[in-house]
């Protein structure tokens, strides 16, 4: 037999096989236009962090629809989030490297690219789709159903790149969704979800909330009507007074009535984050805030890449017929995944305002189970 030949970096890395897919559409470096290269490089560097993304985000997901969540389990989701952050974060600046082509070098091999454009990446539509972003939530290139249309081949049949996305959307449930799961198991005040009495718990506690942000409320009312002339009271009143009741709304979830588990992680997330100083808590309050860093690192990235958009080329029509940069800032601002979570913030107490637990201990290492 054949003694196996000793590993190299080049047979692993299949460094030769990458080097060799910079050719563009001809596939021979030798007919690019001279800024290209870069182009094609940092697009195809994208491409793979992108693949990074989907199979970190696909192993956190996995944790969270777990019958049981460990800590373990949780540390675990946490450092795939962060990892995920700091790809989006990196990535952000790889716009960078793309400024570096001038707008006459990069207009010398633009029209290649038509009617091709980053639209037709499958592999963001499928990152957004593990996040949790509906159809009914997105910013239509053109008529409803654009991003499905964009990746089909010219004679309308389906791509490879759009048979991966079918697969990712019937592959649930989505990162967002899967958090709400876990979230709804949350215990509150010491009561698991489904045990007997949980559901008295959760609107006790919602009540001692409450009654303690409107507390909060009246004082900076009170502070704010002391500073101001006579004649702006009424409108600080109304200003104060709307966010009583937008708090009580959003808590008491009457603007979800039709999806009880999306009302339950509400409070699920208020809890933690208003005892996140309790043993047992410590780990699913830092799953939110990676959760709040991923989104806002991939905010980011939405942003720093219309802005590269527009440093390049201005604001003229995008390759693939889009509005430009106009389309990418509207997914910059609009393609929110966790506002709920986001909304929590609005809503926090300073702790001496917090109301006491009763069910304290059960958060305490001894007691976890």
């Amino acid at each position: 037999m054949a003694t196996k030949p000793p590993t190299t970096y080049w047979d692993y890395i299949r460094v030769e096989d990458l080097l060799n897919l910079q050719g563009g559409l001809d596939k021979d470096e030798t007919t690019l236009e001279d800024e290209e290269l870069v182009f094609i490089t940092v697009h195809q560097v994208f491409e793979l962090w992108f693949k990074l993304v989907r199979h970190d985000m696909l192993a956190a997901r996995d944790l969270f629809v777990l019958p049981k969540v460990s800590e373990q389990d949780l540390s675990r989701v946490v450092a795939r989030l962060r990892r995920i952050t700091t790809i989006f974060k990196i990535g952000a600046h790889h716009f960078e490297l793309v400024e570096t082509i001038g707008t006459r070098e990069y207009l010398a091999f633009r029209n290649k690219l038509m009617p091709a454009s980053g639209f037709q990446s499958a592999q963001m539509r499928q990152i957004e789709v593990l996040f949790g972003l509906n159809d009914d939530e997105r910013v239509a290139l053109g008529s409803p159903g654009s991003h499905i249309a964009a990746l089909k081949n010219a004679d309308g049949s389906p791509s490879s790149a759009l048979k991966r996305l079918r697969e990712t959307q019937a592959d649930g449930p989505s990162l967002r969704d899967a958090v709400r799961s876990w979230l709804e198991r949350t215990p509150i005040d010491g009561v698991r979800h489904g045990d007997s009495g949980a559901s008295k718990i959760s609107e006790d506690f919602l009540d001692d909330f409450l009654a303690s942000q409107r507390n909060e409320v009246d004082k900076a009312r009170k502070r704010a009507r002391e500073v101001a002339p006579e004649s702006d009271h009424k409108r600080i009143d109304n200003l104060y007074d709307r966010e009583i009741a937008s708090t009580e709304e959003f808590l008491r979830g009457t603007d979800v009535k039709d999806d009880p588990q999306r009302a339950r992680a509400r409070v699920a997330m208020l809890f933690i984050e208003t005892y996140r100083e309790l043993p047992l808590l410590a780990w699913p309050r830092e799953v939110l805030a990676s959760l709040i860093e991923v989104e806002q690192a991939f905010l980011i990235y939405r942003q720093r890449h219309a802005r590269m958009v527009e440093r390049v080329i201005g604001r003229r029509v995008g390759t693939g017929g889009s509005s430009g940069v106009d389309y990418l800032d509207k997914t910059a601002i609009e393609y929110r995944i966790f506002r709920d979570l986001w909304t929590i913030r609005t809503l926090l107490l300073r702790n001496e305002a917090a109301p006491s637990l009763k069910g304290a201990a059960f958060y305490s290492f001894s007691a976890g189970d």
